[in-house]
This record gives structure tokens, sequence and C-alpha cells, in this order.
């Protein structure tokens, strides 16, 4: 009988509900100052998830918590890719 694997839970930072990782998408920030959604989920950097849900995405850019998180201005470009993303699902 095959041993069955542990799923990886992570919390989305605006609903902090806990999912399994590949329902959430991660948004990551380099030593260089760079932030970007990550759909791999495995890019080097500090990570921040948040919930494939377009008002999800929305509260997270009214409420600034995704810069609170990251510690960096967060522009307007990453929620547009954000959205993007969201919206090919």
């Amino acid at each position: 009988m095959p041993k069955q694997r542990k799923v990886p839970l992570r919390k989305c930072i605006v609903t902090e509900e806990m999912f399994p990782k590949k329902q959430l998408i991660r948004v990551v920030k380099t030593k260089e100052g760079e932030v970007f959604a990550d759909p791999t989920g495995k890019k080097n950097g500090r990570g921040a998830y948040l919930s494939k849900d377009l008002e999800v995405i929305n509260k997270a850019q009214q409420t600034n918590i995704l810069e609170r998180h990251l510690d960096i201005k967060i522009e307007d470009h990453v929620y547009d890719e954000l959205r993007t993303l969201v919206g090919d699902q």
C-alpha cells in the first residue's frame, strides 16, 4: 500500500485561512527588492500567499497588507499580474 503524502498547507494573508499550497498564489520579494507573482511557488525570496480570488486580491491592494508582509512598496502592475493569474484559472 503506497504511503500518502502530506499536503503542504499555507495561510492566506488576507483571509488568514489555511489552504493547500496549490490553491494559493505566492508573491515573492527577492533580495534585490523585486516583487512579482510566483505561480510555481519555488522562486527564492520572501514569500506571501494570497487566495486565488479577485476579492482577496482587491482587498490586499486596498488594505496594503501585502506591503506590510513583504516590507516594500507594491506597484500596481503586481496586482494586475495577480488578477491575470486568477482570471486564467
